[in-house]
C-alpha cells in the first residue's frame, strides 16, 4: 500500500546505497579543501564555477551504467537541468549528469527545491559527502529518489565505515516541485519535505566532517536488489532544480520557502516535532 508523504516506513537496512568513496580519482580536488561557514542561495541565473565543480569523463564505479558528461548540466530560465541521455556508441551506453559543491560545509541546513523523476534503475538526489577522494573517512547524509516497485524516497547517513541507516518513503510520481531540506546538527539530523519533518536520526553515528554538497542523477543495470535495471529505452530523465540553498547553524528565515521560515520554525529549531501527526519519530 503507498504511505502518504510523511508518513515513514520500516528501516530497510538490505536497501543501502553504493558507498560514494567508489568514485574516480577525478573527482574535484584541484579546488577542494575549501571550508565555508557562509549562507549561500543559489536561483541559478547561470552556473556559478566558483561554487560548483561539474563532473565530466568518468563514472562512481561498474555499478553506474552512465559516464558523468558536463553537457548534461544545463541552465535555463533561471533552472538547473541534471539530465540522463543515450550516448550512442559510448561505453557505457548513457551519458549522466552531477555538480558538486568545491566548498564543504559542517553543520547548517541544506535545501532544494527539485522536481524529480522516476524511474526503474535510475538515482536522482541531493546529498552530502565526504571520503576516500579527499583522504576522510566516509561520511555521508542522503536524499535519494529510486524506483524499483514505484517511486520512493530513501533518506541515509552513513558514518566512518559503520552500516548505514536507509528509512523508505513512498512517493506520489505527480511531477510537482517540492522542497527537500536537511538540518545536520552534532547530535541529530532531520529530513523534511515542503516544510514538514519525515525523519529524524540520532545517536553516537552522526557525521561530524565537513562535506561536499552534491547533486546528481545517474542510473545502474547492475544494483538490481536495490534500484533495479535502467534500460536505454526510458531516457532521456532530467532532474529539474529551481534553487539550492545552505545556511548556517542558528540561522534564522532568510528566504521565502525555508524550512526556517513560518511559524514553526522555532519549534523545528528547538527540536520539538515538525507537526506530522504521523509522526516522524526520532531513532535513538
Amino acid at each position: 500500500m503507498r504511505a502518504p508523504v510523511g508518513l515513514v516506513l520500516a528501516f530497510c537496512a538490505a536497501l543501502s546505497a553504493p558507498a560514494r568513496a567508489q568514485q574516480a580519482a577525478g573527482d574535484a580536488d584541484a579546488t577542494d579543501g575549501v571550508r565555508a561557514d557562509g549562507a549561500f542561495f543559489d536561483g541559478f541565473d547561470g552556473l556559478d564555477r566558483d561554487r560548483w565543480y561539474v563532473s565530466d569523463g568518468w563514472t562512481n564505479g561498474d555499478h553506474q551504467s552512465c559516464l558523468w558528461q558536463q553537457d548534461r548540466v544545463r541552465v535555463a530560465d533561471g533552472r538547473l537541468r541534471l539530465s540522463l541521455e543515450s550516448l550512442p556508441g559510448g561505453d557505457p551506453p548513457l551519458a549522466c549528469a552531477e555538480i558538486q559543491s568545491n566548498a564543504r560545509f559542517a553543520y547548517g541546513t541544506f535545501e532544494a527545491r527539485m522536481k524529480v523523476p522516476y524511474a526503474v534503475g535510475l538515482n536522482a538526489n541531493m546529498f552530502t559527502y565526504i571520503g576516500p577522494p579527499q583522504n576522510k573517512p566516509h561520511q555521508e547524509i542522503d536524499f535519494e529518489f529510486i524506483a524499483p516497485d514505484g517511486p520512493s524516497l530513501q533518506t541515509n547517513v552513513h558514518f566512518d565505515g559503520q552500516d548505514p541507516r536507509p528509512e523508505l518513503l513512498e512517493m506520489e510520481e505527480d511531477g510537482a516541485f517540492r522542497t527537500y531540506s536537511m538540518i545536520w546538527e552534532p547530535e541529530r539530523i532531520r529530513w523534511f519535505i515542503d516544510g514538514v519533518q519525515i525523519r529524524e536520526a540520532r545517536g553516537g553515528s552522526i557525521p561530524d566532517e565537513a562535506q561536499k554538497l552534491y547533486l546528481s542523477l545517474w542510473s545502474s543495470d547492475r544494483l538490481t536488489g536495490w534500484m533495479g535495471d535502467f534500460e536505454a529505452r526510458n531516457a532521456p530523465q532530467v532532474l529539474e532544480v529551481d534553487w539550492v540553498a545552505y545556511s548556517p547553524p542558528g540561522s534564522d528565515c532568510r528566504f521565502e520557502g525555508s524550512v526556517l521560515c513560518g511559524d514553526a520554525a522555532a519549534d523545528r529549531r528547538d527540536g520539538a516535532d515538525a507537526g506530522d501527526p504521523g509522526g516522524a519519530r526520532p531513532e535513538g
